[in-house]
Parts: structure tokens; sequence; C-alpha cells
């Protein structure tokens, strides 16, 4: 991988809405599948300054479960005005919900592929007890696997933010039912999607990722003002062990949102919302 410098000039303050630190002082969890060798908030503070990045979200790697230790304290490394989403279960308290919200937790994290910490059946409670919190829903899953998840996804009150442009885990064709679930879901004013980690997923690559970009151009002209972007940084399961350079994920939005007032949307003025 090389650290290139992104043709897309970031506007003043761009968000990276999807990031993650690992460091082995905090223990694993016992449901993790993955620990990323340590990476601090000095070596994403590099890249970030590189792209142009302003703001940030710290999302809870799936490596430590519900011990937010980690992303409170790279949230305080990376200075103020950082925000992160965090991973809580049926045990955590108002109070505790409370000082989270304080330090810039927004969300809370459900990781539905082997290694999240959360379960199906605690959705409902735990959406309705953050959202008295103003926080959302973050939503990892196989795409594919939406058509048979909608009902219950459709019955959520607050907001959801579905990762990685859906993450069809083999990318599927636009007129897919799964596809086609997310697009309605997008109607009811209240989903969001990450245009993140198409390298995740894709079979056709870089640097345009056309098989996942197809789906990612679709839904930001459905839902120009419910589209957010990341980097995924470090990068914890890149195909292949080839991990992408980021300014080259940046430069896909060049692609995949060719007007520079609706790049605008996605880079800075929409997650200026969303993590309020």
């Amino acid at each position: 991988m090389t650290a290139g410098i992104p043709k897309e000039k970031a506007p003043p303050g761009t968000w990276d809405t999807h990031m993650h630190i690992y460091d082995q002082r905090y223990p694993k969890a016992a449901t993790a599948k993955i620990l990323h060798p340590d990476v601090s908030a000095a070596d994403y503070d590099q890249m970030r300054k590189r792209l142009g990045i302003e703001r940030t979200v710290v999302v809870q790697p799936t490596a430590y479960g519900t011990d937010n230790r980690c992303t409170l304290e790279a949230m305080v490394n990376l200075g103020p005005g950082t925000r992160g989403v965090a991973v809580v279960d049926e045990t955590v308290t108002d109070a505790e919900l409370d000082r989270l919200t304080k330090l810039g937790i927004r969300g809370i994290r459900y990781f539905m592929l082997p290694g999240g910490a959360l379960s199906w059946e605690s959705l409902h409670t735990m959406a309705d007890r953050v959202g008295n919190f103003g926080w959302h829903v973050q939503l990892q899953l196989d795409g594919r696997d939406l058509p048979e998840r909608e009902g219950t996804l459709k019955r959520l009150k607050g907001t959801l933010v579905i990762d990685h442009t859906g993450k069809f885990l083999e990318p599927v064709e636009p007129d897919h039912p799964s596809f086609v679930t997310l697009r309605r879901m997008l109607q009811n004013g209240r989903t969001w999607v990450k245009l993140s980690a198409p390298y995740e997923t894709s079979k056709t690559g870089a640097p345009l990722f056309e098989d996942v970009g197809k789906l990612g151009k679709i839904l930001a002209k459905d839902a120009p003002d419910r589209m957010v972007w990341a980097t995924n940084w470090p990068h914890p399961t890149p195909p292949a062990g080839q991990k992408p350079d980021d300014a080259m994920l940046l430069d896909v939005l060049l692609d995949w949102v060719p007007d520079e007032t609706a790049r605008r949307k996605v880079l800075v003025d929409n997650p200026a919302r969303l993590y309020a």
C-alpha cells in the first residue's frame, strides 16, 4: 500500500465517520474474532491530515466487546469534537448512557456478523433506551439478509445507519431483492448509509470498485441527505491482506458522487447533522 495524496480535495469540515483504534492494553472480548495489531490515535492523525479530514467518529471494534475504554481514550486523544459509536448491552445503566453521551458517544453498534457482542433479540430494547439519549443504531450485517430483517428494522423508532454501502458479502445487482429492500428502507427518512469499505466485498476491485460502486451511486441519488463517508481505517478485514490507500477511498467519491455540492453533503453537512 502506498500513501498517496487524494485527487479529491476534502472540503473544510470533512468527516471520517467510521474508524477504529486497537491497543493490546485492553483485553480481547470472549466474543471477538478479530484482533488487529495496535494502532494509535497518533497513527490515525497522520492519515487524516494527509487527506484533510477534520472530524472523526471512532467506532467500537468487535475486539473489545462492550468494554468501550479504548474507544473513549481514542476520542480524547483525537481532540474536541470527536464522536464515537459504542457497544453497550442491557446491563448498562441510564447514568452510564448519560455519561457516554456527554463524552461524545452518538450511536450503539450492532455488528451482526461473527464476532459481534449484541443479539437481534436485544435490538428494540436497546434502540429505545439509547434513543432517549439521542443515539442512533449503527448496523453491520450481510446486506443479503435485509429482506429477512426488514420487518424488525422497520419497527425501530429512531435513526438507523447501515454500514459499508449495505455490505453485501457477495456483490448483488441493483434489481436483487436485498438491494431493493435497502432502497425501500431509505424511503422512511430515518435510514442512513455509509459509503465506505467497498474493498471488503468488491470482486472488481480498485480503484473504483465498480460492482459496489453502482450500488453506491444509486443510494446517493435516492437519499443524498442521508449518505456519509468513511475510511474504515485501519482496515481490519482487507481481502488477502491487501490494505487500500485511504486517499484512493476518498477519490472513489469523485466517481460515485460526481456532483461537488452532493459530495459536500456526504463529507460535511450530513455527518454534522447525524453526529451533532
